[in-house]
Formats: structure tokens, C-alpha cells, sequence
């Protein structure tokens, strides 16, 4: 199982989510910004070294919003999402094909990732 972590970054009532991309597997579907945990790494680490690598931001990580165990055709992941504040920067398109802050009842309007699909109902029903 690979380990992934995810944040989940707010601004006031809206959250940002970003576009895969094209070239990637499950391409141009949307997700929240982050990746796979390196070896010796901890999950907030590798939190704070894929958002600055992905978005030139610089994050807290806070608690843990929802931990997700999901299994695609080509890899099975375990997700560990984290509520995080940007401290540093304004996000930047460096990995993704864009970049969106929506609102909670916004949700429906994108196609997002499988393994997003728990976390996006717990969100909706906050």
C-alpha cells in the first residue's frame, strides 16, 4: 500500500482544489494538492515538501480531517488528509493544470479523483 498525504487548505468559507494533469494517471480529474510519502519521511513532512515543490507554498499542517484507504486499478493508496493554513506564498500552477478555491456546495460541479469521494462527502455534510 503506498502511503499519501493530501492537504486540505482553506481561506475563510471556500478550499482549494487543483487539476491533474493531463499526462497523469487519472488526468484532468481533481483532487487536493499533495502525494506519496518518502522513505523516511513523516506525513507532514512530505505534506510541506509537496506543497512547496507542487504549489510554492509554504503550509502549517494542523489535525488530520479524514484518513481514506482506496483502491484504483494500478495502485492501492492510503490517504491521510490534513487541515492546513498556507503561512508563506500564493499558490503557484507548478504541477497541476489548474487551480481552483471552491465552496463546500461547489463540489458537485467537478469530477474529482475516487479516493476523494469519502472526504468530499464528510465535507458536504458539514
Amino acid at each position: 500500500m503506498t502511503e499519501v498525504v493530501a492537504a486540505l487548505i482553506w481561506d475563510e468559507d471556500r478550499f482549494m482544489i487543483c487539476q491533474r494533469p493531463a499526462h497523469k494517471a487519472r488526468g484532468l480529474l481533481w483532487e487536493f494538492v499533495g502525494g506519496k510519502v518518502e522513505k523516511g519521511e513523516t506525513k507532514e513532512e512530505a505534506l510541506i515538501r509537496e506543497c512547496k515543490e507542487e504549489l510554492d507554498v509554504i503550509i502549517s499542517v494542523k489535525d488530520v480531517f479524514m484518513d481514506v484507504v482506496h483502491k484504483y486499478p494500478d495502485i492501492m493508496v492510503h490517504l491521510t488528509l490534513f487541515n492546513t493554513v498556507i503561512e508563506n506564498g500564493i499558490p503557484k500552477k507548478l504541477e497541476h493544470n489548474d487551480i481552483k478555491w471552491i465552496k463546500i456546495e461547489e463540489i458537485p460541479k467537478f469530477d474529482f479523483c475516487p479516493a476523494d469521494e469519502d472526504i468530499l462527502k464528510k465535507l458536504m455534510e458539514r
